[in-house]
């Protein structure tokens, strides 16, 4: 097993550091230029409308991108913002409404990992005659058996390879992770050690292209057609009530349905086709089996038979038990031991080996 701080010899070496203007990034840049890397910092400018980068809303704000000029002057290392709007609309916000409107739930940090920071920026980056790309995830990339591998960082708390597991073998060669090895609290006092003025910086929560975190009215805003009400249903088909968009719920939801029950209820469906949001116990939220498609493998070259596996469905939920069989048709099945909370479509599945990723696709 080669780690990759083992497998380069740095010097001379030249990254390319995605800067959010937070303390992981910031961390990640001020490491890489003590550990003798040639670093050239870039902020991925991707805000949509004018006065949405006066926003303070993460990564695609002017705060970020002047807490991240303000560290790079710091580190004395060159700083570029990066024009990425096209590419963004195309790739994630136009995939996120697309998800959306047919009734799915995406994870748009995923997508955006996928077609925008690990592809766009490293070809980018090999354009600029530059080695790397690094971020401030954290994760571990190891070289072990021929093959790239990504590993769990060694916060697990903070861990983040589930947002990780698109990248391909040429882009986990040429991407570093450098706060992989250390947990927040040591980043934040790293941060304070360079004086980068970010080290009590907030992480950010929120979708960063949607404002208030309010899904409905953005894709409302972004569909010619009108959101129409409908049904909230039960199981049984019978009606409860009226709901006021069906791009406003996703399954396992129980807080702002807007009904009066005599009994915690939870989205268990969305029916796009009839316009329905159904309703049930939390009990109803619970499923074993899912159909997994758009596979990407990393420390397999690809499923050939039944495999046991831990699998997660979602960022914060927690591995579990199960087993995945390939399909006829480049799609997994995939069966917990036990039942799982809110299957949702559109979200991802991401399979592991203890703490390396073996895969992951979208739940269908």
């Amino acid at each position: 097993m080669i780690t990759r701080k083992r497998m380069n010899n740095q010097s001379n070496k030249k990254v390319l550091i995605a800067m959010s203007g937070g303390v992981d990034s910031s961390v990640s840049a001020a490491l890489l230029k003590e550990q003798g890397y040639e670093v050239i910092g870039a902020t991925m400018q991707i805000w949509q409308t004018e006065g949405m980068e006066e926003k303070d809303n993460g990564c695609c704000s002017l705060t970020a991108v002047n807490d991240a000029r303000r560290v790079a002057n710091k580190l004395d290392i060159p700083y570029y913002v990066l024009n990425f709007k096209d590419i963004f609309k195309e790739k994630v916000i136009d995939y996120f409404v697309r998800e959306y409107t047919a009734g799915r739930t995406p994870n748009p940090c995923i997508i955006c990992n996928k077609e925008v920071k690990f592809e766009a920026l490293l070809d980018k980056a090999i354009s600029m005659g530059l080695d790397y790309i690094a971020t401030g995830h954290y994760a571990q990339v190891e070289f072990k058996g021929g093959r790239y591998l990504l590993k769990k960082s060694f916060s697990k708390t903070k861990d983040q390879t589930y947002a990780l597991y698109n990248l391909t073998q040429k882009q986990l060669s040429q991407t570093l992770f450098p706060v992989g090895e250390y947990n927040k609290d040591k980043v934040r006092e790293i941060a304070e050690k360079y004086e980068l003025g970010v080290a009590s910086k907030p992480d950010s929560q929120e979708i960063c292209f949607v404002e208030d975190n309010d899904y409905g009215k953005f894709i409302a805003e972004h569909i010619d057609s009108d959101i129409l009400p409908g049904n909230f249903v039960d199981t049984q088909g019978n009606v409860l009530g009226q709901h006021k968009g069906i791009y406003y719920y996703t399954v396992g939801q129980r807080k702002g349905l807007g009904i009066a029950s005599n009994k915690p209820l939870y989205v268990v469906d969305v029916d796009i086709e009839k316009n329905e949001v159904v309703l049930g116990d939390d009990e109803e939220t619970f499923g074993n089996i899912l159909i997994a498609r758009e596979l990407n493998w990393i420390s397999i070259e690809k499923l050939e038979k039944k495999m046991k596996v831990y699998a997660k469905i979602r960022y914060g939920a927690k591995e579990a038990p199960a087993t995945i069989e390939p399909l006829e048709d480049g799609r997994v099945e995939v069966v917990f031991d036990t039942p799982q909370r809110a299957i949702t479509s559109g979200q991802s599945v991401v399979f592991y080996d203890d703490e390396y990723v073996i895969g992951g696709g979208i739940i269908e």
